[in-house]
């Protein structure tokens, strides 16, 4: 854990803040550091906020579920996605102290969205190409209003 990714930690943790994004990716912000923020609290109307430095996804359930998933960098525009129902994330804590949790429900699958962007996975690529297609047409819609 170095300086630099540290202080691009206290850029993304005030970023998310601000936005009162359940999630973010340092990519949210142009930083190139594999590092996550994320709410642990099960309660979408809650923020609990977590950086998850070196985030990787461990294990995941078997069982998927259906739900609703956006991002900062299309506001507005959400789609169903399905996730695994739990999740077992490792990652370093700003001490560097690696850490490992296996999360549930909503909090899962917010994990497994923000680690995925940290790998360079964006949640529309989990879904058809119909539906993909039809956010990307909502969205440049909105952007032209």
């Amino acid at each position: 854990m170095d300086d630099s990714m540290l202080k691009a930690g206290d850029r993304l943790l005030a970023a998310a803040r601000e936005a009162q994004a359940y999630g973010l990716a340092a990519a949210h912000l142009g930083e190139n550091e594999p590092l996550a923020v994320m709410s642990m609290a099960s309660d979408p109307a809650q923020r609990d906020y977590r950086l998850l430095y070196n985030p990787e996804i461990v294990a995941v359930a078997e069982e998927t579920a259906s739900g609703p998933e956006g991002s900062v960098s299309m506001p507005g525009i959400e789609v169903v996605v399905q996730r695994p129902v739990w999740a077992e994330i490792a990652y370093d804590d700003a001490d560097g102290i690696r850490q490992r949790e296996r999360l549930e429900g909503f909090v899962a699958r917010v994990a497994l969205h923000e680690i995925e962007q940290v790998n360079g996975i964006f949640f529309l690529s989990r879904v058809s190409r119909l539906k993909r297609d039809a956010a990307l047409r909502k969205f440049d819609k909105s952007r032209r209003a």
